[in-house]
């Protein structure tokens, strides 16, 4: 379960080391806008040789790349590419021709190496009006597209909006990505909150994502990914409600009842659907559930 994603800036070898430690559920070991053009092959190295030689157990691994306009990203993926990690980011997507183009080039990559066609999955960075526009026909592009992931600064400035910690000014584009994800059956995670000394700012944020369907956030501070592993977690509460909904419905099943209910309001399968996804995060977690 992949909660939180938590930036590792790819031109630091002291954070590349212990990039695992912090609990993030996912690390984005980035090439891009962390590292100045006149370190790009220096971080490039420093991140192939840590995913070859340092083991980060359970923590997935992401990569995110320069943008397809730069002569950085072919040899962003042939570095990185034949390592399989979990995921590459790629940067500044603008629409399916995009992916069509780097799904290529992993294409070829992948195929050089003896690596199964597909074995290295994408999470596009949408952070440009014209990405957020053609959000479904990007996470529909590919096989390799898992998820979609929202960038708001660059967005903001493509926007001409000014950046605000309450957000107003990206509220269409967080739901218009959701809505794309969703329709088009992967995942998405929300943008980073960038005050890393506003931690009820950061839950607060991190709650709206959450109520409106992100799967997870991003994060920039290590110390905001505890609080965000918590918000995208079920509560007690949740999984409690979860197992009397399945336990209700086995019980209908029982006694032959066409419809059930339960606190005094009636169980439809869209409620059923929820519960089992939360007892199927808490077991994930470790936190219980046991109903199939």
């Amino acid at each position: 379960m992949r909660r939180t994603m938590l930036f590792i800036p790819g031109n630091s070898p002291a954070m590349l080391l212990n990039a695992d430690i912090h609990q993030s559920d996912a690390v984005i070991l980035d090439l891009e806008d962390a590292v100045a053009p006149g370190e790009k092959d220096a971080a490039r190295m420093l991140v192939r040789n840590a995913i070859q030689s340092l083991d980060y157990g359970k923590t997935e691994i992401i990569v995110r790349v320069n943008p397809l306009d730069t002569d950085y990203i072919r040899g962003d993926l042939e570095a990185i590419v034949p390592l399989k990690p979990d995921l590459i980011m790629p940067t500044k997507v603008s629409d399916a021709e995009y992916i069509h183009q780097v799904d290529q080039m992993m294409n070829e990559i992948e195929e050089k190496h003896g690596i199964p066609v597909g074995t290295v999955g994408l999470i596009p960075l949408l952070e440009t009006a014209e990405g957020i526009e053609n959000a479904y026909s990007i996470a529909k592009s590919s096989k390799r597209v898992k998820a979609l992931f929202l960038g708001a600064e660059d967005l903001s400035t493509d926007l001409q909006a000014i950046r605000s910690k309450k957000s107003d000014e990206i509220l269409y584009a967080r739901g218009r990505i959701v809505l794309a994800a969703r329709a088009a059956g992967v995942e998405v995670y929300d943008t980073p909150f960038t005050d890393v000394n506003d931690d009820e700012g950061l839950l607060q944020d991190a709650t709206f994502a959450r109520s409106i369907g992100f799967t997870g956030k991003a994060s920039i501070s290590p110390r905001h990914v505890s609080a965000i592993n918590e918000v995208f977690s079920p509560s007690l509460e949740d999984i409690t409600y979860a197992q009397e909904v399945m336990e209700a419905i086995e019980e209908g099943k029982r006694q032959g009842k066409g419809a059930v209910s339960l606190r005094g309001k009636m169980i439809d399968k869209p409620i059923v659907d929820r519960a089992r996804k939360v007892l199927e995060a808490a077991r994930e977690l470790g936190l219980g559930g046991t109903h199939e």
